[in-house]
Order: C-alpha cells, then structure tokens, then sequence
C-alpha cells in the first residue's frame, strides 16, 4: 500500500453485500474509493467443489474463536475473504414481504417497524437484482408488488423437483420460484452444480459481492482494494462528531488511513465489535453509542435443516435450491401469527452429513443422501436487547444469544413435516441450528429515527457522527423471515445515492459485466 492511499474521499471497510455492493455503485462517482478487507481473494482451486474440504476440514472458515455467554467458545460460520460470506452462500436473494417493513405481532412479541418502507427500498430491490444477476418469476402469494420483471428467468428445475413441486400444488399449496444469483445468461458460466449453495464457485459463476461487486469496481482508476488490512479501531476528532482516521493493521505494519467518509461493513457482529473497540474520548462506551444500543438486538433467524428422505426412490437432482414455499410465511388455520419460509437447501452429499455425524458409516450416509430432498426451515427472530455482541476481556468477539419465538418455528416445522408426509416421505430426520450458524446475522445497530432508540438514521448514517456510516446488515430493527442479502445491498444502493448527494443522477441499473479471472 502505498501513501497515497491513505487518503480517500471514502473508505469501505469490508467487502460483503454491503461493502461489495457500495463499491460497485460508487466506482461511476468521481469519489476516490478505498476499500479494506481483512481477507484476501479466495482462490480458485480444486478444493472449491470438495464437500470433504468445505465441511470436514473448514478449508475457508476461519479458524477465529468467538466467546459465547456461558464462557464457552465457539466456531462462527463467517469467512474472511473479499465478497466475505457471499463466497459461500446459497445465492437465495429474495425481497422482504411488504408487512415486514411494519409493525408485525408474533407468537413470542412484537416485530418493530422500519423507518423505511417497502416502496422506499424497491427501485433498489431492483436495481440489486440487475447487479446480482436474480432469477426468478413472479407466483409466490406472499411476494410485494414489482416495478418490472426479474432480470433473468427462474433457474430450471431437474426432474425430481418438477415432480416434487407438482405434489405440492397438489396439497393446495404454491411453491414458487426461489430468487437466485448466478450467471445463467446466455453464455454465463453456471453449470448448475451440486456445489453452490455452502461452497466456492470455482467458476465464478455465482452472483456474490466479489464478482458482482468488488472486481467490476476495481475496473476504475478511482477504486482500490487493499487485502490483509484489518481495521483495528476508528479515532475521532477531539469533539468526537467526525472520524479522521482508521487504524489498521496489515502483515507486520500498522498505519492509519484517513477519510472524508467512513463507511463500515464488517457484518453485523464485527461491525458492532469494530465500534466497541473505537471507545474513547467522547464516546467512552464506544463509537456512536450514545443509546447503548451498539452490539444489542442481535438476530440469526430461527433456522433448522429437515431432511426428507425416501426409502426407494434416489434423487439425481444437481441443482435442488429452486423453489420456496411462503404458504405458512403470515401463519395457518388456528395460528395467526407468522411462521416462516422454507426453502431447499444444496443437494446434500454424505461428505457434508459426515460432518455433523462423524460416528455413522458412510455407506449409510451416502444411502441417505442419494434418496433425500433436504429443507431450510427458517422463521422470525425477534429482537432482544439482551441478544447482544460484547467484547470479552481478551479482546475478542462475545455474542449473548438466546432463541426466541420458537412456539412459531416449531409449528413451521410441523407444518413442513405434514406438507412432506404428503408428498410421501415416510422418514424425515430434523435439527435445529445453534449459535455458530449465524450466516444471517443483523440487527446490532439497528436504523431508525430516533436517536434514543437507535444508533443509525434511515440513511444508515450514525446518529452520532457526521461521517460514518454502517452498511450491512447491522441496520435491519427485524429480521424477518427471509434471507437479508438482497435488502442489504438494496439498502448499499440507496445509501450510494445519498453519499453521491441529490445533485447527482442515480446510478443505472445496468446488469453486472462479470469480470474475467
């Protein structure tokens, strides 16, 4: 890194779906961007594609141990790489629902409203799609008004599920096609694989902030990325409102890059760690905490896995994440409250169950795999101001979580077990996620317009410094019930806009070019 490049008009720290995504809307801006990531491009190698590599040996997570409230470590599902989680997840990029924007009543509390609605965000839901590269088509009951089409077709379904989804129409209910990212354009690289959802695209042909994001940024003389830089702490001014300057550490040297914009990008909880870290002078309890509210209200999403699994008929599908079912998302009959979403999840391989059951042969695992259809369960956690992310006295990562609102989850569950059943799966084997399945994290700096009651504004600026903002999915005050990427790099999109100032025209919607190797 050389001296000059430690100064930028703005700095990005971290490279996900909110880090990622601003980048790729601010590289037309004329501002000098500088982007820091504490990991270094993911290489693309045979070990991508190895569910032996991925899930027996953790090639790509790191090997970093945060505490948990108990006084007990554990392994976080979180990679450290540029395009950060996106690497490796499933690619599923639905919108939220309308009703999630407001005020929701639930089984086990309340849902709070955001200080922005659907309308708000979704020229930007759309404009995400384009860059994300979303397939999809309209058929989802539950789904919120459009301004136009996806960008691209749903992805094709292999026979099994065609079949699958036909008996589940036949029950009355409607799955529909599942939002995903990946280059299946005419000519694009996606071969639909068995190795996408939890695994590196070794083509890159998967629609994540690296390659939809990150390196078309890089395209301009204005962008730059600088890999290995981990930011330490922010310091600011003597009167506390402005940032100056990031401290980072990068190999063996420390330094300080210094901005006229601070935009933090970490993830929900080392976002929230990166402000803790910052305490001092003005902000003796940490950077832009004011309300106490920096590291609380933490949400993962109630999420289990249900295997599905029939005795004589085997599953060939390469390519099973293709549908999603919304039909018990607002509740059943006799339960007015929301339930969920369930969706597939990658074709599982006896590889990746051997790692959750090391002690069963694998014959007997690869038995289950080759007949199964295997299911996220996912349902609404609500925010709890003692869910938090703390720092624990070695300085590292501490994270109080206790699940709630699982009287919901566990009728979601029921209601997939029953919609199974009927489409003749007599075994169905089900588990539900702990604490280090927490690859949805939000909620720790939650957005709002009170400054009392919350530590963002509706632009995701910090209530209590002119020029810092946090964009990932730190801001979400709710969870709901569907994966955050897409309203995470919508919301990017809507805060490039307002860093680019009213004075500027917003930034096309242009599909993503995806850039070469």
């Amino acid at each position: 890194m050389n001296a000059s490049s430690r100064h930028a008009d703005i700095v990005i720290i971290g490279t996900g779906a909110g880090g990622g995504t601003l980048a790729h809307a601010l590289r037309d801006s004329g501002a000098r961007v500088l982007i820091l990531e504490r990991g270094d491009f993911l290489p693309q190698e045979p070990e991508n594609w190895s569910p032996e590599a991925v899930f027996l040996r953790n090639r790509y997570k790191t090997a970093e141990r945060w505490h948990d409230a108990a006084g007990g470590t554990f392994a976080p599902g979180v990679h450290y790489f540029v395009g950060g989680n996106t690497k490796v997840y499933g690619a599923a990029l639905p919108r939220l629902r309308r009703e999630d924007f407001g005020e929701l009543a639930h089984e086990g509390g309340v849902s709070p409203a955001w200080p922005v609605t659907y309308d708000d965000l979704e020229p930007y839901y759309a404009r995400a799609e384009a860059v994300y590269l979303v397939h999809g088509a309209p058929g989802d009951p539950t789904d919120p008004p459009r301004s136009g089409p996806y960008p691209f077709p749903p992805m094709p379904q292999d026979p099994y599920m065609a079949e699958l989804t036909e008996r589940l129409r036949d029950q009355g209910l409607h799955p529909a096609a599942l939002p995903i990212g990946v280059d299946r354009r005419p000519g694009g690289r996606c071969i639909r694989c068995k190795t996408c959802d939890a695994f590196v695209c070794r083509v890159l042909a998967k629609g994540d902030a690296d390659v939809c994001g990150v390196r078309p940024a890089l395209e301009r003389p204005n962008v730059e990325l600088v890999t290995r830089a981990f930011a330490r702490r922010l310091r600011t001014e003597p009167g506390g409102r402005r940032v100056v300057a990031v401290e980072v550490e990068r190999d063996d040297e420390r330094f300080d890059v210094h901005a006229d914009t601070v935009v933090v990008a970490c993830g929900a909880v080392n976002s929230a760690a990166l402000l803790l870290r910052s305490a001092g002078g003005a902000h003796p309890h940490g950077l832009a905490n004011s309300s106490g509210l920096v590291g609380r209200h933490y949400m993962v999403h109630n999420n289990s896995v249900l295997v599905a699994v029939h005795p004589t008929r085997r599953n060939d599908t390469v390519f099973q994440k293709t549908i999603t079912v919304n039909d018990f998302y607002f509740g059943e009959i006799g339960f007015p409250y929301p339930m969920g979403n369930l969706q597939p999840i990658g074709k599982l391989q006896a590889a990746m169950l051997a790692a959750d059951q090391p002690r069963v042969p694998e014959p007997v695992l690869r038995a289950v795999a080759d007949r199964s259809v295997d299911w996220w369960v996912m349902s609404e956690d609500l925010p709890d101001p003692e869910n938090r992310v703390t720092l624990a006295p070695d300085g590292g990562i501490r994270v109080h979580w206790t699940p709630n609102n699982l009287i919901a989850h566990e009728r979601l569950m029921r209601a997939a077990k029953r919609m199974l059943r009927r489409a003749d799966y007599p075994v169905l084997l089900s588990r539900r996620m702990g604490i280090a399945t927490n690859s949805h994290q939000c909620g720790t700096l939650r957005f709002g317009h009170d400054p009392a009651t919350s530590v963002l504004d509706p632009f995701c600026r910090a209530h209590d410094l002119a020029n810092l903002y946090v964009v990932d999915g730190s801001f979400f005050p709710s969870s709901s019930a569907v994966n955050p990427a897409l309203t995470i790099a919508a919301q990017a999109l809507r805060v490039a806009d307002h860093l680019r100032g009213p004075s500027a025209a917003p930034a096309p919607a242009a599909v993503t070019t995806v850039v070469p190797a």
